[in-house]
């Protein structure tokens, strides 16, 4: 009896082993193509997009009134991501044909583009007029722009980063997260806008409010 126990113990060991080798060697055969380009993708997007904000900041506005808050890294943002990730991987996991769709994720990679341009624009369209934080008083540099990006849309530095984010989600096919980033940072920003509009009103007068009502905001269903 206690060879056969030590038989079978041998025999269950030996299948735990093969069974872990077979999924490494799955997850390996996984992630050498498909999940290796939509992730790459995915960091260099979120690299890229934080260092150029950081840069940017310090050469508009200099290394004295820039700190690392101009990263925009924060632990809800932290949260997402990581959110996003473990999505991604449970789904390329189990359902490794839903990140097949390559006009899908094609599509959520122009969406990234588009949308670092949008705000990259929007920026540099600013200048110092632009910064990370709201302003609650008016300063002499503050100016209100309307020209270039800014004809179009009050907010272009906020639409920029609605389609970055929601793009970001797009590009890796994950259905849940895409759903979830449009409506978190959309509610962020139906909040962040008529907050820095109410100082801007008080900047600016009549000239905002004529600027507000020939142009829309930038993000959808936020007045």
């Amino acid at each position: 009896m206690v060879l056969l126990g030590h038989i079978f113990k041998i025999d269950v060991q030996r299948q735990i082993v093969t069974f872990m080798l077979y999924g490494c060697a799955n997850l390996s055969e996984i992630f050498s193509d498909t999940a290796c380009r939509q992730l790459l993708q995915m960091f260099f997007a979120i690299f890229f997009f934080h260092i150029s904000e950081f840069v940017l900041a310090i050469a508009i506005h200099g290394t004295a009134k820039v700190t690392v808050k101009s990263l925009l890294i924060s632990k809800h943002y932290m949260l997402a991501m990581f959110f996003s990730l473990v999505e991604y991987i449970i789904e390329i996991y189990f359902f490794p044909g839903l990140k097949e769709h390559w006009w899908i994720s094609n599509t959520g990679l122009a969406l990234v583009v588009v949308g670092e341009i949008l705000r990259k624009l929007a920026i540099l369209t600013a200048g110092r007029a632009f910064t990370h934080l709201i302003r609650t008083r008016h300063e002499e540099n503050h100016k209100l722009v309307t020209h270039g990006v800014y004809r179009f849309v009050r907010h272009p530095s906020y639409t920029g980063f609605f389609i970055w984010s929601v793009g970001t989600q797009v590009m890796l096919c994950n259905p849940v997260s895409t759903v979830a980033f449009a409506f978190v940072v959309w509610g962020f920003f139906s909040k962040r806008i008529p907050y820095e509009e109410h100082f801007l009103r008080r900047f600016f007068g009549s000239e905002y409010e004529d600027y507000v009502r020939r142009v829309p905001s930038g993000v959808p269903f936020v007045k």
